[in-house]
């Protein structure tokens, strides 16, 4: 009787959660898992003992378990308790009691959980295409008028040269838009462009069948090499002659938040740069060797990708040290330029990634011997726009070339050693269980592209042991940006009970769509709030590191979206799904 009393309880309790509130305060990944894969939420500020699953009518619990405090977590403030279900494997959409708090947001349990995620995440890249009208066929209710032709673009002052003098016009239409800015940026372009090309060329069986609804979804090149190819092909144009590669194309000042039909103002490409033409030269060499592969679809293309890398290669030897700098040049030429800069000052890393890329492409040990990554080990980290040679040691250690094989061991325990590092915090120290947030310094502006590198490399490290602990940790990564972390935001819009609504995109707020174009991944937290200025009416929820996050067109600190952010997106989320899927 006792018993039956008690059951009783249990389930009238359970049952008047059918008219819960979605709680804040329960962090779960708002797409779903795996049923053979980790499944973790966080329950914050509760004193909760126990917590339940329950069916999609929130009346049937479908397991229960007991919550695990794990201490407070000082980027957050919050004190934290962790629901593990992983044992759970029934597919299925469900929801994460917690008495005293109430529900989650919904998730289902099921295969192929994140490739609708993916799909979306590499779509985003058809969105940003320049030059060209995005037709209902392929873009549904996003389609849009053609923008930026970009074919009289203007030689800028700072780029001026003897056969090219100010005023000249050049043609360099196509590509990708860079952010939520209508501008082209080589130095961005470089680390974004390697990416989605490192995703075909790590797990080319499973992509050689994934299909995006594309203009050249019917040829018989795999799709994200054809979107990939958008870029390349635009980065071609940004080459001068002598081998140089012009930093960027852009307007003098950002456009209004207009559609990019609307936006005609003049543009330039500005001075040549060492860090922008080895940039240049690293996805020009990649790109040869992946396309080789398809010679007969893309006559010339490789032998014309590796031409342009090697031109590049020696103009950047020969100017070793040309950093862009844009307050310099504003003063010095008109019209001022305003745009991003991407001026970075350390140029060692791209002398290192253009060399090995060179070198997995040609075979030739002189490359490998001028990359000296040896010299960098106990140095990489995760890698940026600004931090490239880790892409080397990706390179290298996927493509096994016998000229440097008695140099990748070291070069593995080096790549693993980082990726111990981010599995140890994710799986054993986390307050979320999470690898993002090891120092207050993983929280800057596109803190969510430096979670998901994180989760590449945890990836390149499973693929190297078969380890499951790396692959569970880089799981982790993705449940950070879908809704477990300290704000309980899905990062990436369209996906999610609780996404990002109003990135900083110009076509998503200027094109009178209520939803913002979905799979995009914003920025994400960022403490430094370098947009409060143009913020007057819209103020950062908190200063704390985890939760310095603002939903609001306005936030371009923490709330744009970038190609060079949604690109390791695409390789986690489809990187999980190959490795799922065992298509390696």
């Amino acid at each position: 009787m006792k018993r039956l009393a008690l059951s009783i309880i249990t389930s009238c309790t359970l049952a008047s959660t059918t008219a819960q509130q979605v709680s804040e305060n329960i962090k779960i990944n708002q797409v779903g898992f795996y049923p053979d894969g980790p499944k973790l939420a966080i329950a914050t500020n509760s004193s909760a003992k126990k917590f339940y699953l329950l069916g999609e009518s929130k009346k049937d619990t479908a397991f229960k378990g007991t919550l695990i405090p794990t201490g407070t977590w000082e980027y957050s403030g919050e004190t934290t308790s962790k629901a593990d279900f992983s044992s759970f494997v029934k597919a299925g959409k469900y929801v994460l009691f917690v008495p005293g708090l109430g529900n989650s947001y919904p998730f289902e349990i099921a295969p192929k959980i994140n490739e609708n995620l993916g799909k979306a995440a590499l779509k985003t890249f058809y969105y940003q295409r320049v030059s060209v009208e995005l037709l209902p066929e392929y873009a549904g209710k996003f389609a849009r008028k053609a923008g930026h032709p970009d074919n009289e673009v203007l030689i800028h002052g700072s780029a001026q040269s003897v056969k090219r003098p100010e005023g000249t016009k050049i043609s360099s239409p196509g590509g990708w838009y860079d952010a939520g800015d209508y501008n082209k940026y080589i130095v961005n372009s470089g680390i974004s462009t390697y990416t989605l090309l490192a995703a075909y060329e790590h797990y080319p069986a499973y992509f050689n069948s994934l299909k995006l609804n594309i203009p050249e979804s019917k040829n018989e090149v795999p799709d994200i090499l054809d979107e990939s190819l958008v870029n390349v092909r635009w980065m071609l144009t940004m080459q001068d002659e002598d081998g140089g590669v012009y930093h960027k194309l852009t307007n003098a000042n950002f456009d209004a938040f207009v559609m990019p039909d609307k936006a005609v103002s003049p543009r330039y490409v500005v001075v040549k740069t060492t860090a922008a033409t080895n940039d240049f030269a690293a996805v020009m060499a990649q790109s040869a060797r992946i396309f080789k592969k398809f010679s007969k679809q893309l006559p010339g293309l490789s032998d014309s990708c590796l031409k342009a890398a090697e031109k590049a290669y020696n103009w950047a030897k020969k100017n070793p040290g040309i950093t862009y700098e844009q307050d310099q040049i504003s003063k010095s030429f008109a019209p001022a330029i305003v745009t991003g800069a991407y001026d970075d000052k350390n140029l060692t890393d791209e002398a290192q990634w253009a060399a090995s890329e060179l070198f997995v492409t040609t075979g030739k040990p002189e490359y490998f011997s001028e990359a000296n990554l040896k010299s960098t080990i106990g140095k990489f980290g995760v890698p940026g726009w600004q931090s490239v040679n880790t892409l080397a040691l990706f390179s290298i250690v996927s493509n096994k070339t016998s000229a440097a094989i008695a140099d990748i061991k070291s070069l593995e325990t080096e790549l693993l050693a980082i990726a111990d590092k981010y599995k140890n915090y994710a799986l054993k120290k986390s307050e979320y269980g999470i690898p993002m947030g090891q120092s207050k310094d993983d929280f800057v502006w596109g803190s969510n592209s430096t979670d998901a590198n994180e989760g590449i490399i945890l990836l390149m490290a499973y693929d190297l042991t078969k380890n499951k602990e790396y692959l569970n940790a880089a799981i982790a990564a993705l449940d950070y940006l879908l809704g477990r972390n300290g704000t309980g935001y899905s990062y990436v819009t369209g996906f999610g009970g609780k996404p990002s609504i109003h990135p900083h995109h110009r076509p998503s707020e200027a094109d009178g769509i209520t939803e913002p174009i979905p799979g995009f991944l914003v920025g994400g937290p960022n403490p430094g709030v370098q947009d409060q200025s143009n913020c007057p009416d819209a103020k950062y929820p908190s200063t704390k590191p985890a939760l310095a996050y603002l939903d609001h067109v306005c936030s371009y600190a923490s709330n744009e979206i970038a190609i060079n952010w949604n690109a390791p997106l695409v390789y986690l989320a489809l990187g999980i799904e190959a490795i799922k899927a065992g298509q390696k």
